[in-house]
């Protein structure tokens, strides 16, 4: 069955740093390209970053150059390295297979930008 574990969201001010992990479990992780994916609250969840099993990556053309996505394959683990952080960056943030995403949704890590 898979399993993800998001963590290391908080509450931040404006400008400040965030630094996001994802522990999965139950996929093929090192075949698989990860992403990382936000829900804000009345707003539909929409992909922030991914990373191909070669380690290329994608970004939402609102995180470039802010964000950086990464993986250890090893560790079966995803990072989101999250810089000047805006207050229209607070969401509740997941990670989940990509393109195709599983099913199975973790809780994901709440992160808060105060402005």
């Amino acid at each position: 069955q898979v399993q993800l574990v998001e963590s290391g969201g908080g509450l931040v001010q404006a400008g400040g740093s965030l630094r996001l992990s994802c522990a999965a479990s139950g996929i093929m992780f090192s075949i698989n390209g990860m992403g990382w994916y936000r829900q804000a609250p009345g707003k539909q969840r929409e992909l922030v970053a991914a990373i191909r099993s070669g380690g290329s990556t994608n970004y939402a053309d609102s995180v470039k150059g802010r964000f950086t996505i990464s993986r250890d394959n090893a560790k079966n683990t995803v990072y989101l390295q999250m810089n000047s952080l805006k207050p229209e960056d607070t969401a509740v943030y997941y990670c989940n297979s990509w393109p195709r995403p599983s099913e199975y949704w973790g809780q994901g890590t709440q992160v808060t930008v105060s402005s």
